[in-house]
């Protein structure tokens, strides 16, 4: 009796991971937002390798990503590892942005452009894009999916950074109000939800490809 109490207390354990792609190919340090052709630098494809190979031992049973080619190529080391095949969900896309398309680090960038200020009159929307709780709120429902196809077992979802973010401030009861720079939720990062049943027992977060980090491109992506 023991046993199966045991046996049962594990089998309704589930884990999502949260995973951000890796750094992107950018010279011109545009912000790529949803523009397709984005793809992943060959930084970025040693990342989503680490990842992988950090989650080579866990019983994942579902890889889910995010459309976007980033996404997709951080997604396929880990998908092949398991031999599984990547399922696709729009939920997981990249916020919109009316900024997207543009430069943002040097020459005037669109904090520098004055025809870009009405856009960025109300930041606790934000005004310039798509609602901090729609993103929430979407993410969440992805989560909700991969956490029943694979109950019992581990998924992951491989996404971006603002929808990861938004979710997990929505999850610890924190304002959505925040400093982008502040955002814990790296290049290749994994913030992993625990589930007993239905109910979120745990979040954790983890850089898999901390030691790349420093080498990355900063201040320009999604």
């Amino acid at each position: 009796m023991t046993r199966t109490a045991r046996a049962s207390s594990v089998d309704d354990r589930t884990v999502v991971h949260l995973v951000r792609h890796g750094e992107v190919h950018n010279p011109d340090r545009i912000l790529y937002g949803r523009l397709p052709d984005y793809h992943l630098s060959d930084l970025g494809r040693q990342m989503a390798d680490l990842v992988a190979s950090h989650l080579a031992d866990h019983d994942i049973t579902h890889v889910i990503s995010s459309p976007l080619e980033r996404a997709q190529e951080t997604a396929a080391p880990i998908a092949a590892a398991h031999d599984l095949t990547i399922e696709l969900d729009e939920r997981a896309l990249e916020a919109e942005n009316a900024f997207e398309g543009r430069a943002v680090a040097g020459g005037k960038g669109i904090f520098r452009d004055p025809k870009m200020w009405k856009l960025m009159v109300n930041p606790l929307r934000p005004s310039w894009g798509e609602p901090y709780v729609q993103l929430a709120e979407r993410m969440q429902l992805a989560v909700d999916d991969a956490r029943a196809a694979a109950r019992g077992h581990e998924a992951v979802i491989v996404s971006h950074q603002a929808p990861i973010w938004m979710l997990r401030l929505a999850i610890e009861g924190r304002r959505f109000v925040h400093d982008p720079r502040k955002r814990q939720c790296s290049l290749a990062s994994m913030t992993s939800l625990t589930y007993r049943g239905d109910e979120l027992e745990s979040l954790a977060y983890s850089e898999p490809a901390a030691a790349l980090l420093p080498m990355a491109q900063s201040g320009a992506g999604a």
